[in-house]
């Protein structure tokens, strides 16, 4: 993993549960889940996050449901 100049200021948004060492490196948690077909944590409002489902299809569902509002 690179070093981040922005990890400090890019963890204020990052509500990723799960022990990860992308955590705050944006660059790098994109990367990671667009290689699974997935959408990183902080798309997703925090109930829906901890349910592990980083799915396009569940983000698309939560958003049908909730609007954008979740989203920063």
């Amino acid at each position: 993993m690179s070093d981040c100049e922005n990890k400090t200021k890019n963890m204020k948004y990052c509500n990723c549960s799960f022990s990860c060492g992308k955590k705050g490196v944006c660059c790098e948690c994109i990367a990671h889940h667009r290689a699974q077909g997935q959408l990183p944590a902080c798309y997703f409002p925090d109930e829906a996050e901890s349910s592990g489902d980083r799915s396009i299809e569940n983000f698309i569902k939560v958003y049908k449901e909730r609007g954008s509002g979740f989203l920063r």
